[in-house]
């Protein structure tokens, strides 16, 4: 008997004919003069999901009986490599016990899934262990969604109920001190590997619980896979080089999952090693590879309502750290006062990243996240705050076919007016759309030398003028 028979009679179910048949050798066929039709389809999807169900309340099962017979306490004294061998000798001698009917391939997927299920994330190891995937998305239970270079995908992956979904995520984000219930229903935390996860949960979600993972490649990506990526151009990343060495102040500008935060990996690589740097993120995922970087963290309220720490106190607190640079993770609200004024103020070179469709509505969302921190300021002294602190605005995109695109690189050169003047200095501008639904275009420079280019110089970093020379396009 197969494995889904018996999965079929373990749930109390009589087993279908055609899952009968293949058991049985030779009886392919037998069935004579079925025709497949939509009958068939239904059959056949209905026959895969109860025997879906009966794999999950097997795997819950063996998961009991091995709960039931460890010692805990012993099992706290091994190594992880030894944890898992004592839990793979546990399954196979329950198998043996029960004399579970399956064969190699099937024993070795149900060990690896309870071991996931005591040690991991349970479903969920698979996907986190595929570098292509880039983004998880749990839609309650039933649902798992993931996104591989640009585009989502549904997986055959599940939960087998909202249960257990809600006891992953628990032990997600308690792992990181944080937590989640009907009294908190939404979490922010990180996975080991910086990988950020967001969770939300009833009563907020109001058809069960619901997950999003960001995930984090093991290598960071480096300047010149942004090149092969077609993201930007050799002239661009050159310009960039010199602008973060120069410790010109970047906000970095996007939409959500535009790649932000990738980017702002990428310019504090030239950050020079001799530089204290300090961070400050809501879930820590920046991968530095400098060693002088401090580290600061948001902490959300307790269940008192206390013990609450905001990016503008650890902004503030950053301050009195000696920092060479500041690195925000993401400026979303008052902290944005504090951060212009350290920008000013002698922390020169700093990055940060804001959501925004372009660099001109980053100035407004700037100004508007300037005028929550309490102060009374006139408009004209707030954009004035700004223009002397923000030199640079990269504008990054994910276009509708998935990839991602530096659309442009944009100076503030000041103040005209109440208007905050911007130049653009390279740009990327669309042509069309092939018949495989990619987007064309090119990148080139505008011609605009920009002011900045002295302060280059006189850090000693030369960027040849050709760099800005706009009849040069770099098809795409």
């Amino acid at each position: 008997m197969s494995l889904r028979a018996q999965l079929f009679e373990k749930a109390g179910e009589a087993v279908p004919d055609h899952v009968a048949e293949r058991a049985t050798p030779g009886a392919c066929g037998a069935s004579g003069g079925s025709q497949p039709g939509a009958h068939t389809t239904i059959h056949t999807t209905h026959t895969t999901n109860t025997a879906n169900t009966a794999y999950q309340q097997l795997k819950l099962e063996i998961h009991a009986a091995i709960i039931e017979r460890v010692e805990l306490e012993k099992l706290q004294r091994l190594t992880a490599d030894q944890v898992r061998r004592e839990i793979a000798v546990l399954v196979e001698r329950i198998i043996e016990e029960r004399n579970i009917p399956i064969n190699e391939a099937e024993r070795r997927r149900l060990v690896s899934d309870v071991r996931d299920e005591m040690l991991g994330y349970g479903p969920l190891e698979p996907l986190l262990a595929d570098p292509t995937i880039s983004d998880i998305l749990v839609n309650t239970a039933s649902k798992v969604y993931v996104e591989r270079r640009g585009k989502l995908e549904l997986t055959d992956v599940t939960f087998h109920d909202d249960a257990h979904l809600m006891k992953v995520i628990d032990r997600m984000v308690s792992r990181v001190g944080r937590r989640i219930d009907e009294s908190s229903p939404m979490v922010d935390a990180r996975l080991p590997d910086g990988s950020r996860i967001n969770a939300i949960i009833p009563p907020s979600a109001v058809d069960g619980p619901l997950l999003s993972i960001r995930r984090f490649a093991v290598n960071p990506l480096m300047i010149k896979d942004l090149i092969e990526l077609q993201t930007l151009t050799p002239p661009m990343a050159q310009l960039i080089e010199a602008m973060v060495k120069a410790k010109l102040n970047i906000l970095i500008s996007g939409g959500t999952g535009s790649g932000k935060t990738t980017m702002l990996n990428i310019l504090s690589g030239f950050i020079p090693a001799s530089e204290r740097v300090v961070t400050i993120e809501d879930a820590a995922e920046l991968q530095l590879r400098q060693d002088h970087v401090l580290r600061l963290e948001t902490r959300p309220p307790n269940i008192e309502g206390r013990g609450e720490i905001t990016q503008r106190s650890l902004v503030r607190n950053a301050l009195r750290m000696r920092p060479d640079r500041i690195i925000l993770g993401e400026v979303r609200g008052a902290e944005a006062l504090d951060m212009l004024h350290a920008m000013n103020t002698g922390h020169e070179g700093s990055l940060a990243t804001i959501h925004a469709n372009s660099p001109r509505d980053a100035l407004t969302r700037l100004e508007n996240m300037v005028s929550m921190a309490g102060l009374a300021l006139p408009p004209r002294t707030m954009r004035q705050q700004i223009t002397s602190a923000i030199t640079v605005i990269l504008q990054i995109s994910r276009l509708t076919d998935g990839r991602r695109k530096l659309l442009s690189i944009q100076e503030v050169t000041g103040m005209e007016s109440d208007v905050v003047n911007m130049q653009e200095i390279f740009t990327f501008k669309r042509s069309g759309v092939d018949a495989d639904g990619r987007v064309k275009g090119y990148f080139c420079a505008t011609g605009v030398r920009p002011h900045f280019s002295d302060r280059l110089a006189a850090f000693g970093l030369s960027v040849p003028e050709r760099l800005y020379e706009p009849s040069v396009r770099f098809d795409v």
